[in-house]
């Protein structure tokens, strides 16, 4: 017997509207549990893609004939296949795009994911800033015989390069980030994270080569970047302000990091509004805190928003310019009908 998975499954596909019908042999292991929704996941949009009037998988499969209609889109699965997504389905894709600011960025990481597919081979991004990343890792996952690995060098980073492949080809986590050791003498002359930035971009390099910089103190800066360009640094760059400094690859597990300072405190809200908690979060006015969400000025989770109503939840992370970073811990009901909202301010 089918299991209930796939009875609703050809009970939804029969019921499409009466287009010349087709076959397709599922395998025997497919009519129970778990491998039912793997197999059908990767067999039945590649199938239906190409809609021919009648199908029948060939001898490879025993088992249960599944009598499906077409057409249906693969979509409807919540998958697709790679040229599907470029060709048809990209737009579809790009609709989901919360930031509409980082549209064309995915756009372009999803057309170097379709030619890593293609050709059986791993390409990877520049570094991507956090809206980008997570965006594009939230239409990426999307696709099947697909595989994706963000890196940034250390696991807080906030610079990020997306490594794509298909499943064949990414077997094993690349090797697409170095590591940079600058120092020099800032006891007298402390330099910034903005001072490390201007001298490195000053060597001619582009921003999106660039990952994080780790400020070492007196000591200089740990910096990330992408790996082809590692010597071209060492050898050129010389000075960071008014300080003359060396240049030296390091091994990644040689980074020197500390995790970000927070201070954490407690509020009663009457609602989970972003206005209402980002204001007490960031110790600015309400009035205040809406009009820079109107203006664009927040993200939450890397993705703006600008409305001042928006429901916000245990593990978002509210950004404001010029302000800092909040996030979200416990959310509990009072008594009252509030919520006890756990506030952790980055400093």
């Amino acid at each position: 017997e089918l299991s209930p998975f796939i009875q609703s499954l050809a009970l939804f596909f029969t019921t499409q509207n009466p287009e010349p019908m087709c076959a397709l042999r599922v395998p025997a292991l497919a009519a129970t549990g778990f491998a039912a929704q793997s197999i059908l996941r990767r067999v039945v949009p590649s199938f239906l893609s190409s809609r021919p009037t009648t199908h029948v998988v060939g001898d490879v499969f025993s088992g249960t004939n599944l009598i499906l209609r077409t057409p249906l889109h693969p979509s409807a699965f919540g998958i697709c296949s790679l040229p599907q997504a470029i060709k048809g389905d990209a737009d579809i894709l790009l609709k989901g795009v919360g930031d509409k600011n980082t549209i064309e960025d995915v756009k372009r990481i999803v057309e170097l994911a379709k030619r890593a597919s293609l050709r059986r081979e791993v390409l990877h991004t520049d570094f991507l800033t956090p809206p980008v990343l997570k965006e594009s890792m939230l239409v990426l996952e999307r696709l099947a015989d697909l595989k994706i690995v963000a890196q940034g060098g250390y696991p807080e980073a906030e610079r990020c390069r997306l490594s794509v492949g298909h499943l064949e080809a990414l077997t094993s986590d690349p090797d697409n980030v170095a590591a940079l050791s600058i120092s020099g003498n800032f006891s007298f002359q402390p330099c910034s994270h903005g001072d490390f930035l201007g001298a490195i971009l000053g060597t001619g390099i582009a921003r999106n080569k660039l990952g994080d910089i780790l400020l070492q103190g007196e000591k200089g800066a740990h910096v990330l970047v992408v790996p082809e360009l590692s010597d071209f640094l060492v050898s050129a760059l010389d000075k960071v302000g008014n300080v003359s400094v060396s240049c030296k690859k390091i091994p990644l597990l040689a980074l020197e990091y500390d995790p970000p300072r927070t201070k954490s405190s407690k509020s009663i809200e009457a609602s989970l509004r972003l206005d209402a908690v980002a204001s007490t979060g960031f110790k600015v006015s309400r009035t205040k805190m809406a009009s820079l969400i109107s203006n664009g000025d927040v993200r939450v989770n890397w993705s703006t928003v600008t409305k001042s109503n928006t429901t916000i939840k245990t593990g978002d992370m509210i950004s404001v310019s010029g302000e800092g970073r909040l996030k979200i811990g416990e959310i509990s009901s009072t008594r009252k009908g509030k919520f006890a909202v756990e506030l952790i301010r980055y400093l």
